[in-house]
């Protein structure tokens, strides 16, 4: 486990006012060693053979924990599918959107045409600041529609 990343969840999650608990410090691991967006089950199952004593309803208490603390990024499918990854700040992908499909729950990340993106954005949180006075930190680009494979069903 790189111990740069791991001491500043420590420090984040501190700071926030919670403890670096062994179950934190295993989900925070899974999902920082996956490039995919995980359900809670899918770490449950990653989880189980080394941490048979966390349960799912932990590792859903524990995600909405990381969600609060902006240390993981939580994306709704409906139907309570819920995937999740670990923030720009605190995993090793690049800033990223996503393309989401809506029949098979695909997610792709993309960082293409980010320059146009990130242009038009920042004029957009610029306006939005000023307009309702309010101070913007963060955005999240999804796309929503259907993946080529579904189409072709």
């Amino acid at each position: 486990m790189p111990h740069g990343h791991g001491h500043r969840w420590g420090q984040k999650l501190s700071g926030c006012g919670f403890r670096l608990t062994v179950g934190r410090e295993a989900i925070i691991d899974v999902l920082s060693r996956s490039d995919k967006h995980l359900s809670a089950e899918d770490i449950f199952l990653e989880l189980h053979a080394d941490h048979p004593g966390i349960g799912l309803t932990t590792i859903y208490r524990t995600l909405e924990l990381l969600v609060q603390t902006g240390i993981v990024a939580k994306f709704e499918f409906g139907h309570g599918r819920a995937k999740y990854e670990l923030t720009e700040e605190y995993g090793k992908k690049k800033h990223h959107h996503h393309l989401f499909c809506k029949s098979c729950q695909t997610i792709i990340d993309y960082s293409d045409f980010m320059e146009d993106e990130i242009t038009y954005i920042k004029k957009t949180e610029k306006g939005l600041a000023k307009k309702y006075d309010f101070q913007i930190d963060g955005h999240i680009i999804n796309f929503y529609g259907l993946c080529r494979a579904c189409r072709a069903k």
